[in-house]
């Protein structure tokens, strides 16, 4: 138990999943668009297995990272190497290994990968060469290993992104071929979460304000 243990912390840090989170703490009832059934299936990672895709999709804060996250655990729990990053972050080891000429290695490795999880797609306009060399790894994997996606964009606006509506078709014929989509609309889960700690905090510093008259016992707020 404990080598199998050791070999699965291996695969988390291996995969770089800048946080370890799970189901377990996530709030489905928040996030009513979300199909948890479908979720919980793919937990089981028969999808790495059949080699397709996954797309959540959503606007800000909905929990789309922390989907992905606890995907990825699941498939490192599973057996399957993961790799985790940004689609900036990504976009950034491309231009520099072609520029340092050990862009091949790179795609080779990105290609090994049986579970690659590219965060944030859209939050950084891409260069038409980081567009490029992006699309070249999603083509690379095609129907040879699993991609989770994360966007706040919906598909229509992609074109602006990659700057080409043929290199938009064809990533999306790619993508959506074999893919699950995960509809993440709602309010923030992240505003939610921090407006509550906020609450609560103010709650306990309203009680810690409070004071006892020592003549009547009676609670007064300062």
């Amino acid at each position: 138990m404990d080598r199998e243990r050791r070999t699965i912390e291996g695969r988390i840090r291996v995969a770089r999943l800048p946080g370890v989170k799970s189901f377990d703490t996530f709030d489905f009832a928040a996030i009513p668009s979300l199909n948890k059934m479908l979720v919980l299936e793919l937990a089981r990672c028969e999808y790495v297995l059949r080699r397709e895709d996954i797309i959540a999709l959503g606007n800000s804060g909905t929990g789309k990272t922390h989907v992905a996250l606890a995907l990825g655990l699941a498939a490192c729990q599973k057996g399957f190497t993961v790799a985790f990053t940004t689609a900036a972050s990504l976009v950034r080891q491309l231009v520099e290994a072609r520029d340092e000429r050990r862009l091949l290695k790179l795609q080779r490795d990105l290609a090994a990968v049986k579970l690659l999880i590219i965060d944030e797609f859209g939050y950084v306009p891409l260069s038409p060469t980081g567009a490029e060399l992006l699309f070249e790894v999603f083509s690379q994997r095609y129907e040879r290993g699993s991609t989770i996606v994360t966007s706040d964009l919906p598909f229509e606006d992609w074109t602006f992104l990659l700057g080409s509506e043929c290199r938009t078709g064809a990533l999306l014929d790619r993508l959506t071929h074999h893919v699950s989509i995960l509809t993440m609309n709602g309010d923030s889960y992240r505003l939610k979460q921090s407006t509550g700690s906020r609450s609560a905090a103010r709650a306990e510093q309203d009680q810690a304000a409070d004071i006892v008259d020592p003549d009547t016992g009676e609670i007064t707020t300062a």
